[in-house]
């Protein structure tokens, strides 16, 4: 029977904090670049310019038809060569650089469709009274619809938010030290994988957890 072992954990918290660090930074990187280009890509789906639209539903359903580790790969392996081909050179380490760019670029593609819906539940009324008022379309848009259409989204952008903090765990594809990769290489290297992944799942859940608690208070706040 297997007998468990917890006295590896209080040693490894330093270690562990540097991996949630990392975690932490490309959760947060990639929710707002992802936030501000999707915006971008939801408002040129919407917008008048087919080219544009055209474009930009090419680029969100490029990305959502793809598995989030092939992406990863793509930006760490694909990406250097051609910038060694370009610049004829080495670029470096970049693992942490290449998952931030893919984790960005990925999930920009997830919040535009979370920021176009967001921006089709706003009354048509309103864009008429801000036009009225002699407000250019970007004006109205700026002004008046995102507003509004961010306090509808709110909750679905904090969820997004969850699940692109535990899709972070796929870095250990380019052996990024992140939390769930620090976590598997000290239970490998203590011999007690076991605990330390129970440890780091229990970290996992109580962050989510408590998130989750946080967004079903604001969609019972704006349901009112």
């Amino acid at each position: 029977m297997y007998e468990f072992d917890w006295s590896s954990i209080p040693g490894a918290i330093p270690l562990l904090l540097k991996g949630m660090a990392i975690t932490l930074e490309v959760t947060l990187t990639a929710i707002f670049v992802g936030i501000v280009w999707g915006t971008l890509l939801a408002v040129a789906r919407l917008g008048r310019s087919r080219v544009l639209a055209f474009l930009a539903t090419a680029y969100v359903n490029l990305f959502r038809s793809v598995p989030l580790v092939m992406v990863i790969l793509w930006f760490y392996l694909i990406v250097p060569q051609g910038l060694k081909a370009i610049f004829g050179q080495n670029i470096g380490d970049i693992r942490l650089t290449s998952a931030l760019v893919a984790f960005a670029l990925f999930e920009a593609a997830y919040y535009s469709e979370i920021i176009r819906a967001g921006i089709q539940s706003v009354a048509k009324g309103q864009v008429a009274a801000g036009l009225a008022l002699g407000l250019t379309p970007g004006q109205t848009m700026r002004l008046i619809v995102l507003p509004q259409a961010f306090r509808n989204m709110l909750p679905l952008l904090l969820t997004q938010g969850i699940i692109l903090f535990q899709d972070t765990s796929l870095v250990y594809v380019i052996g990024l030290s992140d939390f769930f990769g620090t976590s598997y290489k000290i239970g490998d290297r203590d011999g007690r994988l076991v605990e330390l992944l129970l440890f780091a799942g229990a970290v996992y859940f109580v962050i989510c957890f408590s998130v989750s608690r946080v967004v079903k208070r604001l969609q019972a706040r704006f349901s009112q």
